[in-house]
């Protein structure tokens, strides 16, 4: 009997450079032993300096994308990325509901790029919230992005204004949200997960490199691809976190580009594959 892969659509953009996007999101399923499938929700122009020009697809392109995927292949999650325009919002809030099995879905609220580059218009954001926020398994904000949607200045990174932020996010109609802490000023990286009316935090040491192009993209993939595996919710983050934080450490030894250069997706297979080399310890 042949066996069957653990498939994860994303649904994003393009990053021509690789580090983030599409792209990062089906390295990240690769390593994590994943399948991974694509919905191209728009093209860029775009290297480890910023983006310089996006290309948004048709909304008949997009539909067809997806139609033509779930009619002939079942999907075990969903990661959702950058969408770009309000038409795409309410596209893909249709698109999920003709899914079959209710395959978990994470939602990463990108806003801006890593740069600053406006992403979403605040109506487009208001109807994220209206029509994704209810679909979502699980939604993945870093600190601004959580002001943001709150319509807030800012969140102060201390633990009870982030769960106070979190809760807040969840009468907002979110299921279960992840506020990532990686914009804290302090050496550690607190990231607060609230599910099942739970608080759960996870903490590690801030990994300092300028190589973090693509990091929401990863955890937010390697989420998904856990879930998909038949993770529970706090296991699929904590297993993504210590994912991500091996790519980023590995990531960090790397030079692309001239401005922030991207993880390193396929670390544990390339360690892997150097131990296994004639001559090398472990042999």
């Amino acid at each position: 009997m042949k066996k069957r892969y653990t498939t994860i659509l994303t649904i994003a953009g393009s990053d021509g450079s690789g580090g983030a996007g599409i792209q990062a999101d089906l390295k990240t399923f690769a390593a994590l032993e994943c399948y991974g499938l694509s919905v191209i929700t728009a093209l860029t122009a775009q290297n480890t300096r910023g983006i310089n020009a996006v290309y948004p697809v048709s909304e008949a392109s997009l539909v067809e994308q997806f139609r033509a995927i779930a009619s002939d292949i079942p999907i075990d999650a969903v990661k959702i990325g950058m969408l770009g325009s309000a038409t795409i919002i309410k596209s893909v809030a249709c698109l999920l509901k003709e899914l079959t099995g209710a395959p978990p879905v994470i939602l990463d609220t990108i806003l801006a790029s890593s740069g600053g580059t406006p992403l979403l218009s605040e109506e487009a954001i208001d109807l994220m919230k209206e029509t994704l926020f209810p679909l979502a398994t699980l939604i993945t904000p870093n600190i601004p992005e959580t002001a943001r949607l709150l319509g807030m200045k800012e969140v102060p990174a201390t633990p009870e204004s982030i769960e106070g932020a979190a809760m807040k996010l969840l009468e907002n109609g979110a299921s279960a949200i992840l506020v990532k802490g990686g914009h804290g000023d302090d050496d550690n990286c607190r990231d607060c997960l609230l599910y099942g009316n739970r608080f759960f935090w996870f903490s590690s040491k801030k990994i300092t490199t300028d190589n973090t192009h693509g990091t929401g993209c990863t955890l937010s993939s390697a989420i998904a691809a856990f879930m998909g595996r038949g993770e529970k919710m706090e296991s699929a983050v904590e297993k993504a976190k210590n994912y991500l934080n091996e790519a980023l450490l590995s990531g960090a030894t790397y030079r692309l580009g001239s401005g922030n250069g991207p993880l390193h997706h396929q670390c544990r297979q390339w360690e892997k594959g150097l131990r296994q080399l004639p001559g090398r310890d472990g042999l």
